[in-house]
C-alpha cells in the first residue's frame, strides 16, 4: 500500500461525529499499511514521551485547554518527518480552513503531496441514532452501543453488571448542537478540497464493513493515480 517513491502520500478522512471515520481509519491502517494520524493519539503520545513539546502539551490539556494550531502542526512535522515515503491517513485534522492550508505546507514541506479527500456522509437523523444509543461502564469503562454492540443485559454491563451510563455530549439536542458546529466550522474546508478536486463523498450509512470497502476503493484508486501503481 505504501508506494514506491520516496515522497509522503497523505489522505484526509472527513465526516461528522459518529461517521465512523475512527473505526474506518483504524481498517484502513491495519489492512492497507496505512500511517493512522490522529491529533488526539499525537497528543497523548507526546505526553507520555515526556519531553519538552510533550511536557507543554500536557498543560495545556490538564489546564482543559485545547492544543493550539501551532503545537498541532509541531506534532504534525515530528511525525511526517519521522517516517519518509509512507502513506498517512489524517482522522479528525484539518478541522477548519486554516488547518487544511497548513496541512498542505506540511506536506510540502515532507517532499509530499495530498492524494485526496474522502467524507464520509451520513445523514443528521442517523448521526443522533447512533451517538445517543452509546453507553457507557462507569466502572470498568467498556463501551456500548444499543444498536450496534448491545449489552446482554438490558442496560447493564457484561463485566461487572453495573448500570450503563451516557455521555452528556451523547444527548440527543448536544448531539445536534455539535453537528451544527461540525457543518459552521468542516463546511469550508469541504469547500477547499473541492474547489481542487480533491474531495470524494462516499455513504456512511450501512455496516462499518461496507463503509471501508466504499472508502478503501476510493483510496486504491487515488494511490494508482498518484503513483502509476496497480494495487
Amino acid at each position: 500500500m505504501t508506494p514506491a517513491a520516496t515522497s509522503a502520500l497523505g489522505f484526509v478522512l472527513l465526516g461528522p461525529p459518529g461517521a465512523g471515520k475512527g473505526t474506518v481509519a483504524k481498517l484502513l491502517a491495519r489492512r492497507r499499511g496505512m500511517i493512522h494520524l490522529s491529533t488526539g493519539d499525537l497528543i497523548r503520545a507526546a505526553i507520555a514521551a515526556g519531553d519538552e513539546l510533550g511536557r507543554r502539551v500536557e498543560d495545556v490539556v490538564a489546564s482543559g485547554g485545547l492544543v493550539d494550531d501551532d503545537t498541532v502542526e509541531e506534532l504534525l512535522r515530528r511525525r511526517l518527518e519521522s517516517t519518509a515515503g509512507a502513506t498517512f491517513l489524517f482522522d479528525g485534522y484539518p478541522r477548519n480552513l486554516n488547518q487544511a492550508e497548513r496541512l498542505e505546507r506540511l506536506l510540502t514541506e515532507a517532499e509530499g503531496r495530498l492524494a485526496g479527500a474522502v467524507a464520509l456522509e451520513v445523514p443528521a437523523d442517523e448521526v443522533v441514532r447512533r451517538l445517543s444509543a452509546r453507553l457507557g461502564c462507569p466502572v470498568c469503562g467498556r463501551a456500548y452501543n444499543l444498536i450496534t454492540k448491545p449489552p446482554r443485559n438490558d442496560r447493564r454491563c457484561d463485566a461487572d453488571d453495573a448500570e450503563l451510563v451516557q455521555r452528556p455530549d451523547d444527548d440527543p439536542e448536544t448531539v445536534r448542537r455539535r453537528l451544527e458546529v461540525y457543518a459552521e466550522k468542516t463546511a469550508p474546508v469541504l469547500d477547499y478540497y473541492a474547489d481542487r478536486e480533491r474531495l470524494h463523498a462516499v455513504s456512511g450509512v450501512g455496516a462499518i464493513e461496507d463503509v471501508y470497502e466504499r472508502a478503501a476503493a476510493v483510496i486504491e484508486k487515488l494511490l494508482t493515480e498518484n503513483t502509476g501503481e496497480e494495487r
